[in-house]
C-alpha cells in the first residue's frame, strides 16, 4: 500500500470515497490499494486531510467492527470500495458510513431479490430473499415482518412479566404478573384440571350432550341463558351485544346489537360446498372430541352435535356477508326495545338485556340494531329449532372460548383442529401463549411495565411532528382534488385538522393510582389459572356494561400500548399509534427520513385516510354519523372507490386459486393508497426544507427509491394455503403482496422513482385514486 499526497494522485477526480467523517468528498490525501473486486484501476481505501493522521482506528477498524456484527455488510463495503474510482466526479452524492447506516443498509439488502425487475414485481424485488430465509414455523400459519416484530415485543414482555414484584409495581401490574405466573404453572393447572369449566357448565344445567338422556331444559328461558353468558363470561352467542358510543350521537353510550361472530372465520366456511369436507368436518370432530373429554357418550355425541352444525349453518346463512356491511348508515337502525320486540317477537329482548345490565331498562329504552335482516331470520330459526340443539350450541360456544387455555388432551384436540383450519403443525410455546393472553386481557397493566424501559420519548415527539406534516400533505391533496365541491372540501379539512393524536400510551400508565382503578373489579387468584380466565371474562363484561348511562370518555384509550398496530376510531375521530409500532422497520431515530416516512409515515397517512374511506367519510369531525357530503360528491367518491374495487378484484392468490374481494377490502385499500401518497409528499417537502440526506452505503438506490422499498418491506411475508384462504374469505385487509403491488402500481411517484416504463406491470396505464 502506498500513500499519496494530493499532487501525486492521478489527474482525475474521484467519487464514492471513504473519509474519516463517514461521508464522501473529494480526496486530499489517500492510500490507494489494488482493486479488491478485480480490474486494472486502483481504489482509494481511505482519505484524510493534510494535517491528520491516517484514520485507521476511526474508519477501517470501525467498519470492520460493524462487519463482524452484520456479516452482510462485507458486500456493502466491497461495493463502496469498487465505486471509489478515478472515473467519477468529486460532487457525487454523499454516503453515510456510520454504524447505524451500515446496519440499516445491510438489513434492506438482506431482504431484497435484486435479480427481479422492480418494474415487474416490486414485492418480489423487495422481499424475495426475506421470504426465502424466513420459513413459516410449525406453530404458525404465516410469517411476516409484523409477526417477527411482534415476537421481538413478546420477548420483552416476557422479561417484564417474569420480574419479581418490586417497589415500582402497582396493584395493577402485580395482577398482570400474577396472571402470567398462574398461566405458566403447568403443574397446578394439571392438578385443577377441567373442573372450573365443568362447574361453569353445571351452573346452566349442564351441557346437554354431556349430561345425556337425562338432560331437561332449565326452568329459566333461553334469553336468561344468553344474558347470563354475556354478563358472567362476556360470551356473546346468537346475539352480539355491547355498550358503546351511538354512531349518531358519539357523546352518549347506548346498547348496541348485531349479528354474532360465527365459530369458524366466516360464513363461507359453512355455505361453500368446498368447505364441508374439510373445515366443517374438522369443526364437528373438534366439537365432538372435546364433548367426549367432558364426559359425553362417544356412541351418540357425534350424531347429536351434527345437529348443532346444521343449526349454526342456518344462522350463518341468515347473516349478512361482511362485504355488504361497510355502509354503516344503511345498516344502522335505532329503535325502542318495544319496537324491536314487534319486529322480532320470538326473542324477549327486555328479559335478555335485564339479565346482565346493572340498571334495569324499560321497553321504552332505545337501542341500535345493525343486523335487522339477521335478527328477523334468527328469530324464526330459534322458534323452529329443538331447544336441546340450541342449548348444545350456545354452551359449545362457551367451551370453544375456554378450551384453548387448557392443556394436555384439550390442547391436543385444539391443535389438531387448527392444523386443518390454519395449517399449523404444533402449539406455540407456553410462555408465548401466556404473554399473549396477559397482554390482550390486561393490556394497560402490561403496557405500564413495558414503557418504563422500552419506550423512547423522542419517538413520540417525532411521530407527532410527522403527523402534522402528513396531515398538511393530506390537506394539500384535498386542494388538488377537483372531484370534491368546495364546501365539502372545507369540511373535510376541518375534520382532518380536528383529528386527535394518540401516540405511545395514555398518561394513565404513569399514574399508579388511576391505573389501579382500572382493575379494581378484577380478582386474580394465586393458583387457579382457569378461574382467573373466567374472572377476566367477567371483568371485561362489567367494564363494558358499566358504561351505559355514562357519558363517553373521548380521551380514553381502547387498545393496549404494547402492540404492533395502529388504529382509527370514527366515533372519536382519533388516530392511535401504540408504543409497540414505533420501532424498526416502521420507525427509528437512526433511520434516514426516507425510511421513516416510508414506514411509520405511511401508517400515519393510512390512519388519517380511514377518516375519509368508505366508512370513515360517513362520520363528521366530532365522530357523529351524518351526511356532510353532498350527493354529487358522494357519487364522485363512489365512482373512484369502484375503481379500487375492480382493481383489487383482479388480484389473485395463486396458492389457493382465489381472487381478492375488492368490496370487502376497499376501505383498507383506499387507506393504503392514500397513506402512501400523503407520506411521500410530506417526505419531499421535508427534503425541500432540509436538503437531501447522505445515501446509504452499498445500496445503489436513491432516497426516493428507499422510501418505497421500506414501505414494501413492511409487508414481507408468506402464508400457508389455509391462512391465505382465511384472509381471502374474511379479512378486511388485502394480503401482504397485494398491499405492495396495488398501491405502488397506482403511484406515479413510484414509477418516476424507479423509471418504470408506462405499461409495465408496476406502471399500468390505468390507475386508481381517491385521495
Amino acid at each position: 500500500m502506498k500513500a499519496y499526497t494530493e499532487s501525486e494522485l492521478p489527474k482525475t477526480r474521484y467519487k464514492n470515497c471513504l473519509t474519516r467523517n463517514g461521508y464522501l468528498s473529494g480526496p486530499r490525501r489517500g492510500e490507494v490499494v489494488e482493486n479488491p473486486l478485480g480490474g486494472p484501476e486502483p481504489r482509494v481505501l481511505w482519505l484524510r486531510g493534510d494535517q491528520s493522521s491516517p484514520p485507521r482506528g476511526n474508519v477501517v477498524v470501525g467498519v470492520i467492527g460493524v462487519l463482524v456484527a452484520v456479516c452482510v455488510v462485507l458486500g456493502i463495503v466491497a461495493i463502496s470500495l469498487s465505486q471509489c474510482s478515478s472515473e467519477g466526479v468529486i460532487d457525487s452524492p454523499r454516503v453515510c458510513l456510520s454504524d447505524q447506516c451500515v446496519r440499516t443498509a445491510a438489513s434492506l439488502l438482506a431482504a431484497m431479490d435484486q435479480n427481479v425487475d422492480p418494474c415487474v414485481d416490486f414485492f418480489q424485488f423487495a422481499c424475495g430473499t426475506w421470504n426465502k430465509m424466513h420459513l413459516i414455523p410449525e406453530d404458525r400459519s404465516s410469517i411476516s415482518v409484523f409477526e417477527v416484530l411482534s415476537d421481538q415485543l413478546q420477548v420483552i414482555l416476557k422479561g417484564v412479566l417474569e420480574e419479581p414484584y418490586n417497589d415500582e409495581d402497582s396493584q395493577a401490574t402485580k395482577k398482570a404478573k400474577l396472571f402470567y405466573r398462574t398461566c405458566m404453572d403447568i403443574k397446578q393447572i394439571r392438578k385443577v384440571g377441567d373442573k372450573p369449566l365443568r362447574d361453569a357448565l353445571d351452573r346452566f344445567g349442564g351441557w346437554p350432550v354431556v349430561v345425556g338422556a337425562n338432560w331437561t331444559p332449565p326452568s329459566t328461558s333461553l334469553e336468561h341463558l344468553l344474558g347470563m353468558l354475556r354478563g358472567l363470561y362476556n360470551e356473546v352467542v346468537i346475539i352480539e351485544q355491547w355498550v358503546g358510543p351511538d354512531d349518531k350521537n358519539s357523546s352518549a353510550n347506548i346498547v348496541q346489537l348485531d349479528q354474532m361472530n360465527l365459530g369458524l372465520p366466516s360464513r363461507d366456511y359453512y355455505l361453500k360446498p368446498s368447505s364441508e369436507a374439510d373445515y366443517l368436518a374438522a369443526y364437528h370432530k373438534y366439537m365432538t372430541e372435546v364433548a367426549i373429554l367432558l364426559g359425553a357418550d362417544p356412541a351418540t355425541a357425534a350424531m347429536e352435535l351434527m345437529e348443532v352444525i346444521q343449526f349454526e349453518k342456518k344462522l350463518a346463512n341468515a347473516s349478512l356477508p361482511q362485504a355488504d356491511r361497510h355502509d354503516t348508515s344503511s345498516i344502522y337502525r335505532k329503535m325502542t326495545i318495544k319496537h324491536l320486540k314487534s319486529l322480532v317477537p320470538q326473542i324477549d329482548w327486555l328479559e335478555y338485556l335485564n339479565t346482565f345490565l346493572s340498571s334495569p331498562v324499560e321497553e321504552t329504552e332505545t337501542v341500535v340494531a345493525y343486523a335487522m335482516p339477521y335478527f328477523v331470520q334468527m328469530g324464526k330459526i330459534i322458534s323452529e329449532s329443538n331447544i336441546k340443539v340450541i342449548y348444545n350450541y350456545v354452551l359449545w360456544r362457551l367451551v370453544m372460548t375456554v378450551s384453548p387455555h387448557m392443556i394436555d388432551d384439550y390442547q391436543a384436540k385444539h391443535t389438531e383442529f387448527r392444523r386443518i383450519l390454519q395449517g399449523i403443525q404444533s402449539e406455540r410455546n407456553r410462555w408465548s401463549q401466556c404473554v399473549d393472553w396477559t397482554n390482550k386481557k390486561m393490556g394497560m397493566a402490561v403496557g405500564a411495565l413495558y414503557i418504563k424501559r422500552n419506550f423512547n420519548q423522542n419517538s413520540k415527539e417525532t411521530a407527532l411532528e410527522m403527523i402534522h406534516t402528513i396531515r398538511e400533505a393530506f390537506n394539500e391533496l384535498l386542494e388538488e382534488n377537483h372531484w370534491m365541491d368546495n364546501e365539502t372540501r372545507a369540511v373535510a379539512k376541518e375534520k382532518a385538522n380536528a383529528m386527535n393524536e394518540r401516540i405511545g400510551y395514555p398518561e394513565l400508565l404513569t399514574n399508579p393510582e388511576e391505573l389501579n382503578k382500572e382493575y379494581v373489579m378484577l380478582n386474580i387468584t394465586e393458583d387457579q389459572f382457569l378461574e382467573n380466565v373466567f374472572n377476566i371474562f367477567h371483568y371485561d363484561a362489567l367494564h363494558n356494561l358499566q358504561q351505559l348511562g355514562q357519558p363517553v370518555n373521548k380521551d380514553k384509550w381502547s387498545t393496549e400500548p404494547a402492540i404492533v398496530n395502529a388504529f382509527y376510531n370514527p366515533n372519536k375521530n382519533d388516530i392511535v399509534f401504540p408504543a409497540g409500532i414505533l420501532q424498526p422497520l416502521f420507525y427509528s431515530q437512526h433511520f434516514p427520513k426516507s425510511l421513516n416516512y416510508g414506514g411509520i409515515g405511511v401508517v400515519i397517512g393510512h390512519e388519517i385516510t380511514h377518516g375519509f374511506d368508505d366508512k370513515g367519510r360517513q362520520f363528521d369531525k366530532d365522530g357523529n354519523m351524518m351526511q356532510w357530503w353532498n350527493n354529487a360528491t358522494i357519487r364522485e367518491f363512489r365512482d373512484r372507490a369502484q375503481c379500487f374495487i375492480d382493481q383489487y378484484n383482479r388480484y389473485k392468490l395463486e396458492q389457493v386459486d382465489q381472487f381478492v374481494n375488492g368490496r370487502m377490502t376497499q376501505g383498507e385499500n383506499i387507506a393504503d393508497n392514500g397513506g402512501l401518497k400523503q407520506s411521500y409528499r410530506a417526505y419531499k417537502k421535508w427534503v425541500t426544507q432540509n436538503g437531501e440526506e447522505p445515501r446509504l452505503p452499498g445500496i445503489n438506490l436513491t432516497h426516493d427509491q428507499l422510501f418505497f422499498l421500506n414501505y414494501a418491506q413492511i409487508w414481507c411475508g408468506t402464508m400457508r394455503p389455509e391462512d391465505a384462504l382465511t384472509k381471502i374469505r374474511s379479512a378486511v385487509h388485502s394480503p401482504g403482496p397485494i398491499r405492495v403491488i396495488g398501491p405502488l402500481s397506482n403511484s406515479k411517484d413510484f414509477s418516476r422513482a424507479y423509471s418504470c416504463p408506462l405499461g409495465s406491470p408496476m406502471n399500468p396505464t390505468s390507475k386508481c385514486s381517491v385521495w
